[in-house]
């Protein structure tokens, strides 16, 4: 776990507090923010942090409309110690008042998983777990041995746990708290043998709808010859027969299917065998694709199969509809035979046919597309099934629907051209999965909640596949009418319980426990703030509230966040820094610029179905790539320094 700021700030406040809420909020709290039961002065609080920088007033955090700016004056310091923090809602001359939440935890998902490269404790025993809030008992919890019980008050939570240590000793429970603030818990029961990269299974599901024989200028002409165009589907051909011939030198056992779908779905398999058509009812009906998929035999080596399989290719021919909902169901049932396997999807239009059919609503459809695309996401999911999805640039595919198929699974999403195709397909191919059915538990003390996840101090995430890179980031904040209480505290405990499986299967439950110290300031040194963690936090929330429709909230964000790095740039005495995070900034207000603007014609210009919602409706597919690339944000290091990059 990797924290934004050094301490946890109590006092910040939601900008979504309505007026009465604020009113109600600085009455409730206004006699508890100096924290003078513990002090004279609330500078005196040893975990204060502060600025110690002069700095222009920021605008309070009043809800909208804001108020024009007023000048302010500054005040000279007089003394070297900082001035009391004034009433919630007040300007305070000569410090910056942080509007964004800095209480923002990171978690590199990716890193975490990696049992092999992990420092932490193993143990093959088994956590003992809080009756009430699900905790387990580490380094950090205070237990009394007794001489036939062992009883834990839990950190979390405040429920007494009385264990009889028979009962401990027989379920191979540790009779004390476990060394360490990083412990492995690893399950001795696995479902089956490891499984060898090289036997997971590649499906290629490949559009040859008619749109496929749109063309593209691939080179100029000049005044001896004429230009020289090729279709969507010629270049898709030329990209697979690169791909094969790679992996046959690279990994000559790896397995690869070739599905394709226009008004039909076409299995070919490996080349080897008579192909499956299935066309009419069968696309329509859920359990007979997953069924046919299920039980469809499984492809010989690429080393084998790589010239029937690149005749087959070369045999393809675009022409009809675009059944994508039934073809990408039975590639991810022929994948999930082999956890880790994948499925490439390859398109240029919207599903009209068949499941998932998106360009128009059908009373023969049994589900609305977005159930559709988000079960089959879930379900592919499930069985360790990463799928990619690439559509062709200046076409609408519908991806922010299309796209949950591998936003769930750990896949890549993108718009490619015949000149990239192939590079995109091999990036999608050299991915592999760390973890599957992979959950994070993020426990916090009782009178914390998480904004934007869950009102409750115990907060699960569903991840699904994990693979290299994966991060992922939630802030958390302090009731106000626990503010007093945590002000009271020098330190508050966190825990994550990420539980997954790895690549042989073995199950594992990963616990790391820290204590974090507390402030009871809204004004935080520069210096202790992390930049990475808080500018990735910034483009996956924009990301999600996107997604979900809130374009003009995510803005909000967006500016807030904007603010606040402006303020560290500026405070910290690090040109290439700032230089970083002023290119960051610009980048992001663009994109959220650029969704405004999407979101504001397209509801001004497009009729939207009444089984679509607002956020898919009014995405393009240039939009939806943007905001799919940025909810996997992540830090990367170089050079000594860390920064926030959105994935390409």
């Amino acid at each position: 776990m990797e924290f934004a700021c050094s301490h946890v700030v109590c006092n910040w406040r939601s900008e979504s507090l309505t007026e009465d809420e604020a009113k109600v909020s600085n009455q409730g709290s206004a006699s508890t923010l100096p924290c003078l039961s513990r002090a004279q002065s609330v500078s005196d609080h040893p975990y204060d942090n502060r600025v110690t920088f002069v700095q222009t007033p920021a605008p309070s955090m009043a809800p909208p409309p804001v108020p024009p700016r007023t000048i302010q004056r500054r005040e000279t310091v007089c003394s070297a110690l900082p001035p009391p923090i004034p009433p919630r809602g007040l300007e305070n001359n000569g410090e910056t008042r942080l509007k964004a939440n800095v209480n923002v935890v990171s978690l590199k998902v990716g890193s975490l998983v990696d049992i092999g490269k992990a420092s932490a404790i193993q143990s093959s025993q088994k956590p003992v777990r809080c009756g009430k809030c699900n905790a387990i008992m580490s380094s950090a919890s205070s237990s009394e041995t007794h001489q036939k019980t062992i009883i834990w008050n839990c950190e979390f939570c405040g429920k007494e746990n009385v264990y009889p240590q028979t009962t401990l000793k027989g379920g191979r429970f540790a009779l004390r708290n476990p060394p360490g603030r990083d412990i492995l818990y690893l399950d001795d029961d696995e479902d089956t043998d490891y499984e060898n990269l090289d036997d997971l299974l590649i499906v290629l599901c490949v559009d040859i709808s008619g749109s496929m024989s749109v063309t593209s200028e691939i080179s100029p002409g000049n005044s001896t010859r004429s230009p020289t165009y090729i279709s969507r589907l010629q270049g898709v051909q030329e990209a697979l027969q690169m791909v094969l011939s790679s992996l046959q030198k690279t990994s000559p056992h790896r397995r690869v299917a070739l599905v394709t779908f226009n008004n039909e779905v076409t299995v070919y398999g490996d080349g080897t065998k008579v192909p499956l058509t299935l066309r009419d009812w069968a696309l329509m009906d859920y359990d007979y694709l997953k069924k046919e998929g299920d039980n469809y035999s499984t492809p010989h080596c690429i080393a084998e199969t790589i010239q029937p399989l690149t005749q087959k290719i070369k045999e393809l021919r675009e022409h009809g509809a675009t059944a994508l909902g039934p073809a990408a169901l039975i590639s991810v049932a022929m994948a999930s035979q082999f956890t880790g396997s994948k499925v490439i999807i390859c398109t240029d239009g919207q599903a009209n046919i068949g499941l998932g059919q998106l360009d128009q609503e059908s009373s023969y459809c049994p589900a609305p597309s977005p159930y559709f695309y988000n079960q089959l996401a879930h379900y592919a999911a499930e069985k360790g099934v990463i799928v990619s999805v690439m559509t062709f640039e200046g076409e609408d595919c519908r991806l922010a629907e299309v796209g949950r198929l591998a936003d769930h699974t750990g896949g890549r999403i993108n718009i490619v051209n015949i000149g990239t195709v192939a590079t995109e397909i091999q990036s999608a191919i050299a991915d592999s999965v760390l973890a599957t059915s992979v959950m994070a538990t993020l426990l916090a003390p009782d009178g914390i909640y998480f904004p934007y996840e869950e009102d409750y101090h115990r907060l699960v995430r569903e991840i699904g596949n994990v693979t290299d890179g994966v991060e992922i980031t939630f802030q958390f904040a302090v009731r106000p009418e626990k503010v007093e209480s945590f002000q009271q505290r020098d330190r508050v405990p966190f825990q994550l319980q990420l539980s997954f499986k790895t690549r042989d299967l073995q199950k594992v439950t990963r616990v790391i426990t820290q204590q974090k110290r507390v402030t009871t300031s809204s004004w935080v040194w520069a210096g202790s703030l992390n930049m990475s963690v808080l500018g990735v936090h910034c483009a996956q929330l924009c990301a999600r509230l996107t997604m979900e429709g809130r374009v003009h909230e995510a803005q909000r964000q967006l500016t807030a966040q904007q603010d606040l790095l402006k303020d560290i740039s500026q405070q910290k005495p690090s040109p290439k820094e700032e230089s970083i995070y002023g290119n960051w900034i610009s980048t992001m207000s663009m994109i959220c610029e650029d969704l405004t603007t999407v979101n504001q014609n397209k509801t001004e210009t497009d009729t939207i179905p009444a089984s679509r919602t607002p956020s898919t409706a009014s995405l393009s597919d240039a939009a939806a790539n943007v905001v799919y690339q940025m909810k996997r944000a992540k830090s990367v290091s170089g050079k000594g320094q860390r920064v926030a990059t959105l994935e390409h």
